[in-house]
Protein backbone atom coordinates (compact mmCIF):
# COMPACT_ATOMS: atom_id res chain seq x y z
CA UNK A 1 0.00 0.00 0.00
CA UNK A 2 1.22 3.49 -0.90
CA UNK A 3 1.47 5.94 1.99
CA UNK A 4 -0.19 9.34 1.92
CA UNK A 5 3.17 11.11 1.87
CA UNK A 6 4.23 9.25 -1.28
CA UNK A 7 1.09 10.40 -3.16
CA UNK A 8 1.74 14.10 -2.53
CA UNK A 9 2.46 16.22 -5.56
CA UNK A 10 5.87 17.85 -5.83
CA UNK A 11 6.43 20.89 -8.06
CA UNK A 12 9.34 23.16 -8.96
CA UNK A 13 8.92 26.87 -9.60
CA UNK A 14 10.29 30.32 -8.97
CA UNK A 15 9.35 32.70 -6.15
CA UNK A 16 7.51 35.77 -7.45
CA UNK A 17 6.32 37.37 -4.20
CA UNK A 18 7.45 37.27 -0.55
CA UNK A 19 5.54 40.18 1.00
CA UNK A 20 3.52 38.11 3.47
CA UNK A 21 4.81 36.62 6.70
CA UNK A 22 5.58 32.88 6.42
CA UNK A 23 4.11 32.80 2.91
CA UNK A 24 5.66 32.92 -0.54
CA UNK A 25 4.00 32.86 -3.94
CA UNK A 26 5.63 30.38 -6.30
CA UNK A 27 4.94 30.47 -10.02
CA UNK A 28 5.26 27.41 -12.21
CA UNK A 29 5.43 28.07 -15.96
CA UNK A 30 5.09 25.49 -18.72
CA UNK A 31 4.23 25.41 -22.41
CA UNK A 32 1.33 23.47 -23.81
CA UNK A 33 0.31 22.91 -27.42
CA UNK A 34 -3.07 24.40 -28.36
CA UNK A 35 -5.19 21.53 -29.64
CA UNK A 36 -6.87 23.48 -32.47
CA UNK A 37 -4.20 25.97 -33.55
CA UNK A 38 -1.16 23.78 -32.73
CA UNK A 39 0.70 26.76 -31.30
CA UNK A 40 2.71 26.73 -28.08
CA UNK A 41 0.75 28.46 -25.32
CA UNK A 42 2.43 29.65 -22.12
CA UNK A 43 0.61 28.39 -19.03
CA UNK A 44 1.14 29.71 -15.51
CA UNK A 45 0.12 28.30 -12.15
CA UNK A 46 0.61 30.21 -8.90
CA UNK A 47 0.85 28.46 -5.54
CA UNK A 48 0.76 29.98 -2.07
CA UNK A 49 3.51 28.21 -0.16
CA UNK A 50 4.05 27.90 3.60
CA UNK A 51 7.56 29.14 4.42
CA UNK A 52 7.77 28.99 8.25
CA UNK A 53 11.28 30.47 8.51
CA UNK A 54 10.88 33.09 5.74
CA UNK A 55 13.84 31.61 3.84
CA UNK A 56 12.58 32.37 0.33
CA UNK A 57 13.73 35.44 -1.54
CA UNK A 58 12.42 36.93 -4.73
CA UNK A 59 13.61 34.96 -7.78
CA UNK A 60 14.64 31.77 -5.95
CA UNK A 61 13.97 28.43 -7.63
CA UNK A 62 12.28 26.17 -5.07
CA UNK A 63 10.75 22.71 -4.73
CA UNK A 64 7.34 22.60 -3.03
CA UNK A 65 5.11 19.78 -1.84
CA UNK A 66 1.35 19.53 -1.52
CA UNK A 67 0.14 19.38 2.09
CA UNK A 68 -2.97 19.72 4.20
CA UNK A 69 -4.74 23.08 4.00
CA UNK A 70 -2.84 25.55 6.17
CA UNK A 71 -5.14 28.47 5.35
CA UNK A 72 -7.84 29.38 2.85
CA UNK A 73 -5.41 29.53 -0.07
CA UNK A 74 -2.23 27.90 1.26
CA UNK A 75 -2.01 24.17 0.45
CA UNK A 76 1.70 23.80 -0.32
CA UNK A 77 4.85 23.81 1.81
CA UNK A 78 8.46 24.58 1.03
CA UNK A 79 10.68 21.51 0.67
CA UNK A 80 13.97 23.07 -0.39
CA UNK A 81 15.54 26.00 -2.15
CA UNK A 82 17.22 24.69 -5.28
CA UNK A 83 18.86 27.89 -6.49
CA UNK A 84 19.31 31.36 -5.03
CA UNK A 85 18.95 34.31 -7.37
CA UNK A 86 20.86 37.50 -6.81
CA UNK A 87 18.57 40.52 -7.05
CA UNK A 88 20.04 44.01 -6.92
CA UNK A 89 18.80 46.31 -4.18
CA UNK A 90 16.92 49.36 -5.38
CA UNK A 91 17.42 52.51 -3.34
CA UNK A 92 15.79 55.90 -3.93
CA UNK A 93 18.03 58.62 -5.30
CA UNK A 94 18.80 61.36 -2.79
CA UNK A 95 18.51 64.82 -4.32
CA UNK A 96 19.96 67.99 -2.92
CA UNK A 97 17.45 70.43 -1.44
CA UNK A 98 17.69 72.96 -4.29
CA UNK A 99 17.44 70.37 -7.03
CA UNK A 100 14.43 68.67 -5.46
CA UNK A 101 12.41 71.88 -5.13
CA UNK A 102 13.48 73.63 -8.32
CA UNK A 103 10.83 74.08 -10.97
CA UNK A 104 11.89 73.89 -14.59
CA UNK A 105 9.91 76.86 -15.93
CA UNK A 106 11.94 79.36 -17.96
CA UNK A 107 11.18 83.00 -17.31
CA UNK A 108 9.94 85.10 -20.23
CA UNK A 109 12.45 87.85 -19.52
CA UNK A 110 15.36 85.40 -19.63
CA UNK A 111 14.15 84.10 -22.96
CA UNK A 112 13.85 87.63 -24.33
CA UNK A 113 17.36 88.49 -23.14
CA UNK A 114 18.73 85.44 -24.93
CA UNK A 115 16.90 86.48 -28.09
CA UNK A 116 18.19 90.09 -27.94
CA UNK A 117 21.18 89.26 -30.08
CA UNK A 118 19.22 87.51 -32.85
CA UNK A 119 16.10 89.71 -33.13
CA UNK A 120 15.69 93.05 -34.83
CA UNK A 121 15.35 95.85 -32.19
CA UNK A 122 11.94 96.97 -33.57
CA UNK A 123 10.48 93.47 -33.16
CA UNK A 124 11.97 93.21 -29.67
CA UNK A 125 10.25 96.48 -28.65
CA UNK A 126 6.93 95.11 -29.94
CA UNK A 127 7.39 91.87 -27.99
CA UNK A 128 8.14 93.69 -24.74
CA UNK A 129 5.12 95.97 -25.33
CA UNK A 130 2.83 92.96 -25.84
CA UNK A 131 4.29 91.29 -22.77
CA UNK A 132 3.65 94.47 -20.74
CA UNK A 133 0.01 94.56 -21.90
CA UNK A 134 -0.54 90.98 -20.68
CA UNK A 135 1.00 91.80 -17.31
CA UNK A 136 -1.32 94.83 -16.96
CA UNK A 137 -4.38 92.64 -17.67
CA UNK A 138 -3.31 90.15 -14.99
CA UNK A 139 -3.07 92.94 -12.39
CA UNK A 140 -6.75 93.95 -12.92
Amino acid sequence: MVTARARRKVRTGSVVRVKQDKTAVVEMVWKQRHRLYHKQVRRVARFYVHDPENQCQLGDVVRIEETRPISKTKHWRLLEILERRQVAEVRPIELEGDAATAVAEPEIEDTLLELDEDIDPDILDQLTAVNGEFEDEEDD
